[in-house]
This record gives structure tokens, sequence and C-alpha cells, in this order.
């Protein structure tokens, strides 16, 4: 199934035929026996939102890699403005006026907006001094001309997610970026957050800025984008207009089949509590209390959905359950025993297992090989020891399998896990924690970063899991997942469980309510 379409949209700020201020013409990328991309063709005018779309490992970031000067392409040719560049490094890059803002922000937390801003690209005062004023001035006018809203003396630490994006823009745009590459910009985002991302693209196309705009999010790309370009397995497969096209359609040009964007979902009675939370409470000294008399059950053979703003308690109630923090006040039950105060690894020998928010902090040791990270949770004990000693080729075979079970891109078990992409990282994660005997399971954004392939398949794995009669705590700030994956669905605000709903009885309204911190 190949789509091909024009580039004409209603709305955009580019003529059809004008000349693209980019091109990049046959881009051959391999590393070692893995072609990333093989002879891919893209361009972007002035005023566009070009959108990047394709699975995990599909060759989106290795082709916006070699465009930002961070790869070397084996072969194939970039042109701006009609001129061929030699994009070898990405301050040649930056200099031709692109712009990249990465998955993972590249800030110093403990330096401010300025600061940040203008490191590497220092304006000094007298030769000697570093001018941050100037620096200032700079980012409030840009601020007001692209509705960014930022303070330049503010700490990064003390930013919100969709806050530190806007420095990264703010950066690229003061280094004089007019093509701006986006990688998975809404990944870490609240849905008022991608609001406003969406509105701040609108903005700079308005303004004559063109977008590079990666994405797994298929209503996203559709709601963003002037033309959509498919990426399969590191070739282009397709070419399509938003108003041209469906979901459904994008996520088969993605995988090459037909994907069930929406679970099956089937009624299943729950069993008996498996993980109750009984008044827990945590009061950091001289701070709020993040946490106040949070009181649930998770059944087994149920998954109990938890919706909410990012930063309303999931985290710490997370911690808390998972052994990594000791409550205030409290306590949590597993099968009718207290594992308050048990540490995390007498809790998974017990069977409880924990996909973490953030793959890379709390996920994975991004320098130990992939093997390695399958079994970080069960490497001391059978088959993968022996008295002491480590059996490695038990150890590589079950990786293999892993991979393969969970389709982990690019992947030998030897590997890095830094060398793969975020969402075959993600996976990494997954399959260590779904692939094990488990009775209980804390999910926290199970599928942040992965392709609709790949969600597709974790929603069916955590689907699996309730039917062996699992309980699974889900945790996303997706609503279309809780919705769809969720029996009940607990709202957290500011630290408190407003409401558990059952799934039957609710509605996103209701839902959308609660977790701005309304009345049921």
């Amino acid at each position: 199934m190949e789509h091909r379409a024009g580039a004409q949209t209603s709305g955009i700020n580019h003529a059809a035929n004008a000349a693209p201020v980019l091109e990049m013409r046959n881009i051959v990328k391999r590393f070692g026996r893995v072609t990333a991309n093989a002879g891919i063709d893209l361009h972007l005018r002035a005023g566009e939102v070009l959108a990047l779309l394709g699975e995990n490992g599909a060759g989106k970031s290795t082709l916006m890699n070699v465009l930002y000067g961070l790869y070397r392409a084996d072969s194939g040719e970039i042109l701006i403005d009609g001129g061929r560049a030699a994009l070898h490094t990405p301050r040649a890059a930056i200099r031709a006026g692109i712009g990249m803002v990465h998955q993972h922000f590249m800030l110093i937390p403990v330096m401010t907006v300025a600061e940040n801003i203008a490191l590497g690209h220092e304006p000094c005062r007298n030769r000697i001094f570093v001018d941050l004023k100037r620096v200032a001035r700079e980012i409030t006018a840009l601020s007001r001309k692209f509705g960014l809203e930022i303070d330049p003396w503010a700490l990064v630490s003390d930013l919100p997610v969709g806050v530190q994006q806007r420095v990264e823009i703010i950066k690229a745009l003061s280094h004089g970026a007019r093509i701006l590459i986006l990688d998975e910009p809404t990944a870490v985002l609240t849905p008022g957050e991608r609001d406003d991302l969406f509105h701040i693209i609108r903005g700079m196309t308005a303004a004559g800025k063109s977008i590079i705009f990666i994405s797994h999010k298929l209503k996203e790309v559709l709601a963003v984008a002037n033309r959509i370009l498919v990426l399969r397995r590191g070739c282009k497969v397709g070419e399509v207009l938003p108003q041209q096209t469906s979901e459904s359609e994008l996520a088969e040009l993605m995988v090459g089949r037909d994907v069930t964007l929406v679970p099956d979902r089937a009624p299943r009675p729950p069993g008996p509590p498996m993980l109750r939370i009984q008044g827990i409470s945590w009061l950091p000294a001289k701070r709020r209390p993040l946490l106040l008399d949070v009181t649930f059950d998770v059944n087994a053979g149920e998954i109990l959905g938890v919706a909410g703003v990012e930063g309303n308690g999931q985290s710490c109630l997370v911690s808390i359950l998972a052994g990594l923090e000791l409550p205030t006040a409290g306590r949590v039950l597993f099968d009718g025993v207290d594992i308050t105060d048990w540490p995390p690894r007498r809790r998974i020998a017990r069977g409880l297992a924990h996909i973490p928010e953030d793959r890379q902090r709390w996920g994975l040791v991004l320098d130990h090989s992939i093997r390695e990270n399958l079994i970080l949770n069960t490497y001391d004990r059978p088959p993968f020891c022996s008295n002491g000693i480590l059996r490695l080729d038990v150890i590589r075979d079950h990786a293999q399998r892993l991979i393969n079970r969970f389709d982990i891109r690019d992947a030998e078990p030897d590997g890095l896990a830094r060398n793969l992409s975020g969402g075959n990282q993600q996976k990494i994660v997954a399959a260590r924690e779904l692939g094990r005997e488990i009775r209980a399971l804390l999910a926290v954004q199970p599928t942040r970063g992965l392709d609709v392939g790949s969600i597709e398949f974790i929603h069916r794995q955590l689907l699996e899991q309730r039917e062996r009669g699992c309980a699974v705590l889900l945790v996303s700030t997706e609503l279309d997942e809780i919705m769809a994956l969720s029996d009940r669905i607990a709202v957290m605000y500011s630290g408190q469980v407003r409401a558990v709903i059952p799934r039957e009885q609710a509605t996103r309204e209701q839902i959308g309510l609660l977790m701005a911190g309304g009345n049921p």
C-alpha cells in the first residue's frame, strides 16, 4: 500500500509550486550490516509542517541526525535553498539555519534559562564578561513573537517539562534556525502542554519557519501536519496529506499490516484485592504534602487506570508501591501481607513488576548490554545464576527470546542498550517485566515513545496479564489509553484520589473535569 499526493494543503503558508528550502536526496546510512536509511528523499517548503512518521527503528531519528550533522550519510546529498550543503557537524547545520529539539532535552538543570541559551554562543561585554542581559532581551523578544512565555532568569530545574521544551525551541531560534526538527516533541507533555506546543508551531510557521515533526501519535500528526511522510524499515513508503488519509491508513503504512487501534477488552469479573493502598501520605520536610490519605484497591484480574496531569502525586505513589520510598503514613498490602517496609528486591521476588516512567533514568543501565538489562531483577536466581556464577549462554538465549517476542528492532543480546532508539529501549523494559511470572504490575507510561504497532502489542500484553489474574495498576497521561484498557479509573489531583469510577460509568468530560480539580 503506497500513497502519493501533492503538497498543497488549505491554510498553510507556502505555495504548492514554491521551491523547497530543504531537500534530502537519496540519503543512505548504514550501521554495519543494518541499513537505517535506504535512499530516502525528503523536501520541505517555507511555512510548512512535515510530519515524519514510522515505527521504532524505521530510520526517522537517523535521517534527522544526518540532517543535523550528528551522522554523516554514506551517500546522497542535502540542499538548502537549492544549493548543496555539507552538514558534517551540528555547528555546520546550525550555521545553515537548522535547529533540533531532541526527545531527551539537552539542558543543564542548575543553570538559568539565559545561561542555557547562551552556552556555546556566549555574547561578551568588553570582551570579558558574558552579556546575559542581552541574552535575556533576545529571549523576551522571541517569547513575545512566538508566544513562548519564558522567564529568562528561571532555573531550568524549576521548570515543568513543557516549559523546558520551550527553552529548547528558543535556543534553536536564537541561533537563527529557520528549519526546526522536533523529535517526539509531545512524548512527555500533558494534553494542555501539547495544545500549547501546537499553538507555538502554528505561530512559527506563520512567521515562515519550517518544521519537521517526528511522532508516533497519529491523532497529533493529523492535527498539526501539512504533509505526512511515512518510513518503514529504513525506506520511504508513502507521502500523504492529512485530509486525504486516516489513522487506520497511516497505521497500516507504518506497520505494513492492519493495526487494532482500540484494544478488545472483554468483560471479566475481578478477583479479590491483590494490592491494597490504605491511607498513604507522603509529606517531605518543610514542603506541601505530595500524597494525602490515598486509599484504593487493585483487584486480581483487573486493570485500574490512574488518570491525572503529571505532577499530581502519581510518581510518588508508584515509588512507594515499588519500595523506592517509605510513606509518612499508611500502609501497603500485597495479597494480604504488609509490605510497607519491604525493599524492592523482596517485592520483586514476591511477584511485583514495575515499568517506570523514565526508561533511561530508572528502567535501564544504558552502558550495559541488552542481555544484562533483561535480567537486572533476576540475575541472582536460577536459571541465570548457579552457585553464584552467571550462566552466560542461558542469559544470552533468554535475551534473544525476548528480543524476538517483543520485536526489539536492530538489537543483539550483546549490544548496548544506549545504542537503541527510545522506543526500543522502552521495549527492553517491558520485556524484562512482562517476560516473567508476575502477580501485580505497576505500569507507568508503558507506551511512551512507542509506535502504533508496539502500542498494540503492549496493550495486548497488559490485557493478557489481566486475563491471567494479575493486578495491573496503569498510570498514564494518555486519556485514550486509560479509557481503552481500564476496568476502573482512579483520578488523582494535588496528591489525592478524587474519585474511583467504573469504566462503563466514566466519560471523558467527567475524567477531564476531575483531572483539573473540579467536582465529579
